[in-house]
C-alpha cells in the first residue's frame, strides 16, 4: 500500500469510542444510504465489548405479556468521535451519539450506530472469509486506534502466532505495539488494509506492586470470530450487502423466540416437578 491506501484504510476509519468514564477505539466498518429515509444514511462502528460495558445493565422488569419479570439488558448511548483529516492532519473531530445494536460479551465484541445519519467516505473492508486459512506468521500487520484516548495513530507489526486460544475463544497475536486505549481499534492486514479484527488484549506481567505491560504481546479478535459475531446478531449486511431492516427484524425475531422457548422451558420444568411430588 502507498502513502494514500496507508491514511485512507489504516487511519482514517478509526473513531474514539466512550461510554461513561471508559474509552477506547472503533473502527467504522459501515456507511451506506438508508433504504427507508432518503439522504441520510446508516453508520456503523465495531469496536470491543469492554470498552462500552459501562453503559449495559441487566434489570428485572416486570413483562405485561408473559405475566411475569424477565431480564432485561438497558442500553444507553455511547459517545463516539469520528475524525476529519487533511492528509496527516486532523482538522476537525466530530462527535455524535450511538446506540448499541448488538454486543457478545464472549466475542467481546459490539456494534453501535450513529445517531449521526452524514455519509462517511472512510470505511474499513472486512478480511475476506475465505481469506483467512491463508494467514501465515509475518505477514505485515498496522494496529489502528486511540492509545491512552488520544488522537487515533498506527503502529506496524507482524504476525506472531495465529491462533492463540484465551478463555475458550481464539485470538492472532500481533507485536505491533499497542496500549490501553487501543481495545476496538482496527487490526489491519500489511498487503490490502483489511480489518482482520480488534485490538483486544494486551500482555501484563504483575511485578511487586506494579504491572509490567508487554506491548509487543498484542492480542486481537480472530477474524473467523469476526463472521461468527455477525452471524449470530444478523449483522451480515455489514460485508454482504443485504438490507439492513430486514437483518433488524431477523434479529428481533430470533430474540422473540429465544424469550418464548426460555419461557415454555421454564413451564414444562414446572409441570415436572409437579409430577414428581
Amino acid at each position: 500500500m502507498n502513502q494514500k491506501d496507508l491514511h485512507e484504510k489504516i487511519l482514517y476509519p478509526v473513531t474514539r469510542v466512550k461510554a461513561g468514564k471508559a474509552g477506547g477505539s472503533g473502527v467504522l466498518v459501515y456507511s451506506e444510504p438508508d433504504p427507508e429515509d432518503s439522504g441520510k444514511y446508516i453508520n456503523i462502528i465495531l469496536t470491543c465489548q469492554h470498552v462500552i460495558d459501562g453503559a449495559i445493565s441487566v434489570k428485572d422488569e416486570w413483562d405485561s405479556l408473559l405475566k411475569r419479570e424477565i431480564k432485561k439488558d438497558i442500553k444507553e448511548e455511547v459517545a463516539n468521535e469520528v475524525f476529519d483529516y487533511d492528509g496527516s492532519k486532523i482538522s476537525s473531530a466530530n462527535s455524535s451519539q450511538a446506540e448499541i445494536i448488538a454486543y457478545d460479551k464472549g466475542h467481546d465484541l459490539a456494534a453501535i450506530k450513529l445517531r449521526n445519519s452524514r455519509p462517511q467516505e472512510y470505511v474499513a473492508s472486512i478480511y475476506p472469509k475465505d481469506g483467512i486459512d491463508d494467514l501465515q506468521l509475518f505477514d505485515d500487520v498496522w494496529t489502528s486506534g486511540c492509545s491512552l484516548l488520544h488522537d487515533p495513530f498506527a503502529s506496524k507489526g507482524e504476525l506472531t502466532y495465529l491462533r492463540e486460544m484465551i478463555d475458550q475463544k481464539s485470538y492472532i497475536m500481533y507485536n505491533a505495539p499497542s496500549i490501553f486505549g487501543n481495545s476496538g481499534g482496527g487490526v489491519f492486514h500489511g498487503e490490502n488494509g483489511t480489518l482482520l479484527g480488534l485490538c483486544s488484549r494486551i500482555t501484563s506481567i504483575q511485578l511487586g506492586f506494579g504491572i509490567d505491560v508487554m506491548t509487543w504481546m498484542g492480542f486481537g479478535t480472530h477474524p473467523s470470530r469476526l463472521y461468527e459475531f455477525f452471524e449470530h446478531h444478523e449483522l451480515q449486511f455489514i460485508y454482504d450487502g443485504s438490507n439492513y431492516y430486514d437483518a433488524q427484524e431477523r434479529r428481533k425475531e430470533r430474540q422473540r423466540k429465544s424469550l418464548r422457548h426460555l419461557f415454555i422451558e421454564e413451564k414444562d420444568a414446572d409441570k415436572v416437578e409437579v409430577l414428581e411430588t
